[in-house]
């Protein structure tokens, strides 16, 4: 509740500057399903909605500590826990109204890592993300 209360006074002093625009991101993680909906549930409770606002999806690259957790057995675990939900909404908006209000102000996804890190990988020596139960990121 903190965070939205900050985030409304933020957007507030915007809306009353006719010329800025606002693109705020927020983390979907890939550990479960039901994010997207505790997410939307977040937006619209709070009445985060305004029209100098549009917002962005951060997707951490953090299969490797879920992978070490057991919170998935494989990136596909991960792709459909991020991705599922919306393909679900968009084909029914009635399944999840808070979500599909959400989904109508966001603009994009942006895979977030640690750019310092070396990719160990070529693309060539990618498995199918249901076949990629390796400890390390794709």
């Amino acid at each position: 509740r903190y965070l939205a209360e900050i985030t409304k006074e933020v957007f507030s002093d915007c809306e009353a500057n006719k010329y800025v625009m606002l693109e705020p991101r927020i983390s979907i993680y890939g550990r479960n399903a039901k994010e997207w909906s505790t997410l939307a549930e977040w937006y619209c409770t709070n009445r985060l909605a305004s029209p100098t606002v549009r917002w962005m999806v951060q997707i951490p690259r953090l299969y490797s500590v879920y992978k070490g957790l057991g919170l998935v057995n494989n990136f596909q675990d991960m792709l459909v826990n991020i991705f599922e939900p919306l393909f679900k909404v968009t084909l029914d908006p009635g399944s999840d109204r808070q979500l599909d209000t959400f989904l109508n102000q966001l603009t994009g996804f942006d895979c977030v890592d640690d750019e310092s890190k070396l990719d160990r990988f070529t693309s060539a020596d990618f498995p199918s993300p249901e076949n990629w139960d390796l400890p390390d990121n794709p």
